[in-house]
């Protein structure tokens, strides 16, 4: 009951997160927007989200996600609320866009807290469900065209009605994990631990590619599909919601394969074969069938290989640490999601095509491949106390 309530929480606030990005191409209409200014747009709250984390990750570790999640999903009703005004104003939405990106931070608060349910064999497949919480970006997608077609802001009333609802039902129903121990240390000594853990920072750049990559399509894929391929937004915003949807399923799947093949294997396969799809797209081929397949094969490595970096964390981080830890993981991720749409954009605006953007994230994913096909084998430093071994196979 926690874990579902947990990734509930997450897929809602997601859900809010991702109101900006289906309708990216309309208010770039509507406000005469470039190429560029329509990145920023959706980029803002992917910046807040990630960034966010590491407070609301420490903070999980004091006051309990049960505490944490009702307060966020209350919080993120204000900015939903606001995008009913802020259409005609680029500065007002970027405003908006950026109290939006309070959507995107609980995940840092849902990790720890299905981390303290579940022993450590079982926590690859528990964070693997909270981690689909992301889909909550597909339900935006989804729902973009036919709540528009009641009205302009239905949807935007609807996210806010169902939030308030679920924080309520999540501060009565929510508890926390049994043992969860209140650190008495200040932030800055343990954001301080947090960073000095010795997988911190590689996990961190593994999931920024794989996280990242998955977020940078989930909010800018809409326009991709537009000035690649030439679809219509409610179309573009379907498919982008196929993909979301796609990684999504995958990433559980991802995390239970960790916990039997080691994380490291389930991982390079990922990264491998990402790279393949990137390159293969950066030739644009067309659309039916080969491009689909690709964004699709594309969407299911996101997702298993965001699954199996927080595996690889749940495995070598000390339980107390985990939020911290995870605020810092997710920020970076959430920052891996942050920087493509601003690449793409302004790839595009200068060359009129995406073939560098493409190429760009064939090769970081090659070099992620390549730093874990060298940690396979290693075994966490004999100094490192209070953890689990950590299973590279």
């Amino acid at each position: 009951m926690n874990l579902v309530l947990a990734a509930l929480g997450f897929l809602l606030t997601a859900w809010a997160w991702g109101l900006i990005s289906p309708l990216s191409s309309v208010y770039k209409e509507q406000l005469g927007l470039s190429s560029v200014q329509q990145s920023i747009l959706v980029a803002v709250p992917v910046l807040v989200g990630s960034l966010g984390r590491i407070p609301v990750g420490a903070l999980t570790d004091v006051l309990g996600a049960r505490v944490m999640l009702p307060a966020i999903a209350f919080l993120t009703i204000l900015p939903v609320l606001a995008l009913t005004v802020a259409g005609g104003s680029y500065a007002a939405m970027l405003v908006v866009g950026f109290f939006l990106g309070i959507g995107g931070t609980p995940f840092a608060a849902a990790i720890p807290h299905g981390n303290g349910w579940f022993p450590p064999s079982k926590r690859g497949v528990a964070l693997g469900v909270i981690g689909m919480g992301m889909g909550g970006t597909a339900i935006a997608a989804l729902l973009t065209k036919p709540m528009r077609e009641i009205g302009p802001n239905a949807q935007f009333y609807l996210c806010a009605v169902v939030l308030a609802v679920y924080g309520v039902v999540a501060w009565l129903v929510l508890r926390e994990p049994p043992g969860r121990t209140v650190p008495t240390e200040p932030f800055a000594h343990r954001f301080t631990e947090a960073a000095r853990q010795p997988m911190t920072w590689p996990l961190s750049a593994l999931y920024a590619v794989t996280f990242g990559g998955y977020v940078s399509f989930a909010v800018y894929l809409v326009t991709y599909l537009q000035s690649q391929y030439g679809l219509e937004q409610g179309d573009a915003a379907l498919k982008a919601a196929g993909f979301t949807l796609v990684a999504v399923v995958f990433r559980p799947p991802g995390g239970w394969l960790s916990d039997r093949v080691g994380a490291a294997k389930v991982l390079a396969v990922c990264l491998a074969v990402l790279a393949v799809m990137a390159a293969w797209q950066s030739f644009a081929p067309p659309l039916y069938p080969w491009a689909t397949i690709t964004f699709l094969i594309m969407a299911a490595m996101l997702g298993a290989g965001a699954g199996a970096v927080f595996a690889l964390l749940a495995q070598v981080v000390p339980r107390p640490k985990v939020g911290a830890v995870t605020g810092i993981v997710g920020a970076m991720g959430g920052l891996g999601g942050f920087v493509p749409p601003l690449v793409m954009g302004a790839v595009y605006g200068a060359t009129g095509r995406y073939t560098i953007g493409l190429l760009l994230l064939a090769l970081v994913a090659l070099a992620a491949l390549a730093y874990t096909w060298t940690q396979r084998n290693r075994r966490p430093p004999a100094d490192v106390t209070a953890q689990p071994k950590l299973n590279m196979r």
